[in-house]
Protein backbone atom coordinates (compact mmCIF):
# COMPACT_ATOMS: atom_id res chain seq x y z
CA UNK A 1 0.00 0.00 0.00
CA UNK A 2 1.47 3.33 -1.09
CA UNK A 3 0.19 6.22 1.05
CA UNK A 4 0.66 9.59 -0.62
CA UNK A 5 0.55 12.41 1.93
CA UNK A 6 -0.90 15.76 0.92
CA UNK A 7 1.21 18.93 1.07
CA UNK A 8 -0.21 19.85 4.49
CA UNK A 9 0.36 16.33 5.78
CA UNK A 10 3.97 16.46 4.55
CA UNK A 11 4.54 19.66 6.53
CA UNK A 12 3.38 17.90 9.68
CA UNK A 13 5.41 14.79 8.88
CA UNK A 14 8.52 16.95 8.44
CA UNK A 15 8.01 18.36 11.93
CA UNK A 16 7.43 14.92 13.42
CA UNK A 17 10.51 13.53 11.65
CA UNK A 18 12.56 16.37 13.17
CA UNK A 19 11.11 16.16 16.67
CA UNK A 20 10.48 12.42 16.92
CA UNK A 21 7.06 13.00 18.47
CA UNK A 22 4.92 15.98 19.39
CA UNK A 23 1.56 17.11 20.64
CA UNK A 24 -0.96 18.88 18.43
CA UNK A 25 -0.14 22.15 20.22
CA UNK A 26 3.59 21.77 19.50
CA UNK A 27 2.92 21.02 15.84
CA UNK A 28 0.48 23.92 15.61
CA UNK A 29 3.01 26.36 17.09
CA UNK A 30 5.74 25.23 14.69
CA UNK A 31 3.42 25.48 11.68
CA UNK A 32 2.41 28.99 12.71
CA UNK A 33 6.08 29.99 13.03
CA UNK A 34 7.07 28.54 9.66
CA UNK A 35 4.11 30.06 7.83
CA UNK A 36 4.43 33.34 9.76
CA UNK A 37 0.67 33.35 10.17
CA UNK A 38 -1.61 31.94 12.84
CA UNK A 39 -2.85 28.44 12.05
CA UNK A 40 -5.99 27.44 13.92
CA UNK A 41 -5.43 24.79 16.58
CA UNK A 42 -8.60 22.96 15.57
CA UNK A 43 -7.40 22.87 11.95
CA UNK A 44 -4.15 21.21 13.01
CA UNK A 45 -6.02 18.85 15.35
CA UNK A 46 -8.43 17.74 12.62
CA UNK A 47 -5.61 17.23 10.11
CA UNK A 48 -3.61 15.14 12.58
CA UNK A 49 -6.70 13.09 13.46
CA UNK A 50 -7.21 12.39 9.74
CA UNK A 51 -3.54 11.48 9.39
CA UNK A 52 -4.00 9.00 12.25
CA UNK A 53 -7.01 7.45 10.50
CA UNK A 54 -5.01 7.17 7.25
CA UNK A 55 -2.12 5.46 9.03
CA UNK A 56 0.39 8.28 8.53
CA UNK A 57 0.93 8.85 12.26
CA UNK A 58 0.47 6.96 15.49
CA UNK A 59 -1.09 8.49 18.57
CA UNK A 60 -0.30 7.77 22.21
CA UNK A 61 -3.52 8.48 24.07
CA UNK A 62 -2.32 7.19 27.44
CA UNK A 63 -2.25 10.70 28.91
CA UNK A 64 -4.63 13.63 28.62
CA UNK A 65 -2.48 15.22 25.93
CA UNK A 66 -2.13 12.95 22.91
CA UNK A 67 1.36 12.56 21.51
CA UNK A 68 1.78 11.87 17.78
CA UNK A 69 4.64 10.19 15.95
CA UNK A 70 5.20 9.67 12.22
CA UNK A 71 4.56 6.13 11.01
CA UNK A 72 5.98 6.73 7.55
CA UNK A 73 9.72 6.38 7.09
CA UNK A 74 11.22 9.72 6.01
CA UNK A 75 13.68 8.35 3.45
CA UNK A 76 11.17 5.95 1.90
CA UNK A 77 8.51 8.67 1.68
CA UNK A 78 10.96 11.14 0.10
CA UNK A 79 12.16 8.48 -2.35
CA UNK A 80 8.59 7.64 -3.40
CA UNK A 81 7.70 11.31 -3.88
CA UNK A 82 10.87 12.06 -5.87
CA UNK A 83 10.36 9.01 -8.08
CA UNK A 84 6.78 10.07 -8.76
CA UNK A 85 7.94 13.61 -9.56
CA UNK A 86 10.70 12.36 -11.88
CA UNK A 87 8.24 10.15 -13.75
CA UNK A 88 5.39 12.66 -13.99
CA UNK A 89 7.16 15.98 -14.48
CA UNK A 90 10.54 15.07 -15.97
CA UNK A 91 9.71 12.14 -18.24
CA UNK A 92 11.73 9.75 -16.10
CA UNK A 93 14.91 11.84 -16.31
CA UNK A 94 16.61 12.25 -12.93
CA UNK A 95 19.25 14.51 -14.51
CA UNK A 96 16.53 16.95 -15.66
CA UNK A 97 15.18 17.10 -12.11
CA UNK A 98 18.63 17.76 -10.65
CA UNK A 99 19.47 20.45 -13.20
CA UNK A 100 16.11 22.16 -12.63
CA UNK A 101 16.57 22.03 -8.85
CA UNK A 102 20.09 23.44 -9.00
CA UNK A 103 19.13 26.23 -11.39
CA UNK A 104 16.14 27.41 -9.36
CA UNK A 105 17.45 27.21 -5.79
CA UNK A 106 20.31 28.85 -3.92
CA UNK A 107 22.87 26.11 -3.40
CA UNK A 108 25.62 26.63 -0.85
CA UNK A 109 29.25 25.78 -1.65
CA UNK A 110 29.03 23.00 0.99
CA UNK A 111 25.99 21.48 -0.72
CA UNK A 112 27.70 21.65 -4.12
CA UNK A 113 30.76 19.92 -2.66
CA UNK A 114 28.57 17.18 -1.17
CA UNK A 115 26.87 16.71 -4.57
CA UNK A 116 30.25 16.49 -6.31
CA UNK A 117 31.47 13.93 -3.78
CA UNK A 118 28.31 11.87 -4.26
CA UNK A 119 28.72 11.96 -8.05
CA UNK A 120 32.37 10.92 -7.73
CA UNK A 121 31.30 8.04 -5.52
CA UNK A 122 28.69 6.95 -8.08
CA UNK A 123 31.30 7.05 -10.86
CA UNK A 124 33.60 4.74 -8.88
CA UNK A 125 30.93 2.07 -8.37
Amino acid sequence: MDIKPTESELEILQLLWQKGNATVREVNEELSKSKQTEIGYTTTLKLMQLMHEKGLVTRDASSRTHVYKALLNQQKTQKNLVNKLIDSAFGGSASQLVMQALSDHQTSPEELEAIKSYLDQLNQE
